[in-house]
Formats: structure tokens, C-alpha cells, sequence
């Protein structure tokens, strides 16, 4: 019994200068644990007098229930100094300013886009959308590309199972609004498109945009008359232009713009920006228009393109990468 009261105050101001959680584990263990001390006292029982076992074991158990409870108070006690510590050093002062958040910007692309929709509504032209996943219909057939036309091909053309396929560009939209619409009308869409190409000035997906007029009395020249005002706008330059004859499957004739760009170095060059055409006959026939009273044009461009000449970026792949470091400098 002595032996017992000398481990039980032992273990007492252990615990009392136990200085963390960790080392009050410690002590459990050494204690009440399978090996400890107080636990062994339980153990030893067996080799007293049988006479003397109820008193011992009651007076073992007693010490065990009050070192269990000055363990429980001390590890309140180490808890509630821990947390205290961590407020402290977790503390805010409110008095203090705070910090600006962080203000996002729009994409580059977007911001492109946006500027396109704004300079052609303010034209009088419609902003139409469509589906992106597209049938041969409407992305090729009512377009007049014939069945050998190597843009049906799949190794430029992402297709479905069912036959279906990812548009490869915004047209199919003109056709779906020549559809519901009766002339004259005059439409732009943008939207993302998709062709099997990756390099530093292509992107398996990009943005396009295209716009279509149709009316009695459209001519070429006007053509190049809404050309050259919706470039000089996006720009906020006057550019010296030319058209260069060209080929599309729903335009006839075709052509595709060029403006004389000004480098750094002062020196200039011709840059291709878009491709054009007055609306070809078989395209208004199979969307149910009369080619012999109504006339077109139709134009298309690529977002990307443009947003790399007037923000001055030389790599397309730079406005997929998310790099924050790009995209904030146009905050």
C-alpha cells in the first residue's frame, strides 16, 4: 500500500507539469497502459494472500480512477491553452485595411468577339446561334460542297459514330436562319468551331465568326463597302484593302481580303484577314429562296486571328493555355 501511494503521488505531479498533449499521451501509457505502472499493480495482485487481494484491489482501482481523472483535467486544461495560443496567433485585426480583391478581366477572344457584335449591331445586323454538333446537311450539302470536297474528309473533320459531326464552321447557322427567315435580312453568328489542325496559328477549336445579307439589290460592291468599315472599326485604323479572287463552294464569285499592315520596323505587309463572296445561287435554292430575285453576300472570319493582330500576340496556342501571367494584361 505504501509502494501504491508513492507511484499514485508520483504520477499526480507528473501530470501536473505535463507541458503538452503529447507528452500527457506519453505519460498515459506509462501509466494505465497494457505495461504501466499502475496497470502492473492489478497484476501483482495474484501473488498476495487471498485475505488481501479485495483490499488491495480496490485501492489499486481507486488510484487508477484518480490518475485517470487528473489525466482527463489536465488534457482539458493543455487543450484549452493550445487553442488559446492559436487565436492569438490566428488573430485579425479589424482595424486594419483590408486587402483589394482581385478583379478578373474578359478573355482576350471575348473581348474580341464582344467588339465584332457590337460594330455589326450597329449596322443593323442580327446576332444569331445554332447547335455545334451538326448533320452533313447543313454543314456541307446545303452548302453546296460537292461529295469529293476534301473538308468532308475525316482527317479534317471530327464525326460521330452516327454520322453526325462537330461543325467545321459557323455557316450551318446561316442556313438554319435562311430557313426560318423570309428576305430582306442581314445576320452575323460566333461561335466555336472544329477541325482536325494544332500548330502555332491553328487550334483544333476556334472561334468564327460569319455574317450573311440577302436581299433585291446586293451587289459586290457592297460587299466591299460593309468589309471596309468593319475593319477600320475593330482596328481603329484606316486600312488600304485588296481582294484577291478566290473559292468557296457557297460563294460565287469568292474572294479573300487582305489589308496592308504597318510593322514595327516601318516596313509593311499584306495580312489575309477574311474570306468572301456573293451567296451562290444552289445555296438560296435549297433554302427554299428564289436566286432570281434575291442576292447575297456572306463573309467569315476567325476571332483568334484577329484578336492576335490588334492585341499583338504571335502564338494562338497562347489564348487556350490559361498562363495568368497572359491573361492579365488584358485586365
Amino acid at each position: 500500500m505504501t509502494e501504491l501511494e508513492a507511484l499514485t503521488e508520483t504520477a499526480l505531479a507528473d501530470i501536473a507539469s505535463a507541458d503538452s498533449l503529447d507528452a500527457l499521451e506519453a505519460l498515459r501509457v506509462a501509466l494505465l497502459g497494457k505495461a504501466g505502472t499502475i496497470t502492473g499493480q492489478l497484476k501483482a495482485l495474484g501473488a498476495l494472500p487471498p485475505e488481501q487481494r479485495k483490499t488491495a484491489g480496490e485501492a489499486v482501482n481507486r488510484a487508477k480512477q484518480k490518475v485517470g481523472e487528473v489525466l482527463a483535467e489536465r488534457r482539458e486544461q493543455l487543450h484549452a491553452r493550445a487553442l488559446q495560443a492559436r487565436l492569438a496567433a490566428e488573430r485579425i485585426d479589424i482595424t486594419l485595411p483590408g486587402r483589394a480583391a482581385e478583379i478578373g478581366s474578359l478573355h482576350p477572344v471575348t473581348r474580341a468577339a464582344e467588339r465584332i457584335a457590337g460594330i455589326f449591331a450597329r449596322m443593323g445586323y442580327e446576332l444569331a446561334d445554332g447547335p455545334e454538333i451538326e448533320d452533313d446537311w447543313y454543314n456541307f450539302e446545303a452548302l453546296n460542297f460537292p461529295p469529293h470536297h476534301p473538308a468532308r474528309a475525316m482527317h479534317d473533320t471530327f464525326y460521330f459514330p452516327d454520322g453526325r459531326l462537330l461543325r467545321t464552321h459557323t455557316s450551318p447557322v446561316q442556313v438554319r436562319y435562311m430557313q426560318r427567315q423570309q428576305p430582306p435580312f442581314r445576320m452575323i453568328t460566333i461561335g466555336k468551331v472544329y477541325r482536325s489542325d494544332s500548330d502555332q496559328t491553328h487550334s483544333p477549336m476556334f472561334h468564327q465568326m460569319e455574317g450573311l445579307l440577302v436581299d433585291e439589290t446586293s451587289t459586290f460592291a457592297d460587299l466591299k463597302g460593309t468589309l471596309k468599315q468593319f475593319v477600320d472599326a475593330f482596328f481603329e485604323r484606316d486600312f488600304e484593302m485588296r481582294f484577291r479572287p478566290s473559292y468557296f463552294p457557297f460563294t460565287e464569285p469568292s474572294a479573300e481580303v487582305d489589308i496592308r499592315w504597318d510593322r514595327e520596323d516601318g516596313s509593311e505587309r499584306w495580312l489575309e484577314v477574311l474570306g468572301c463572296g456573293m451567296v451562290h445561287p444552289n445555296v438560296l435554292t435549297k433554302v427554299g429562296i428564289d436566286p432570281e430575285r434575291y442576292t447575297g453576300f456572306a463573309f467569315g472570319i476567325g476571332i483568334e486571328r484577329f484578336a492576335m493582330l490588334r492585341y499583338g500576340v504571335d502564338d494562338l496556342r497562347a489564348f487556350f493555355e490559361n498562363d495568368t501571367r497572359f491573361l492579365r494584361q488584358f485586365g
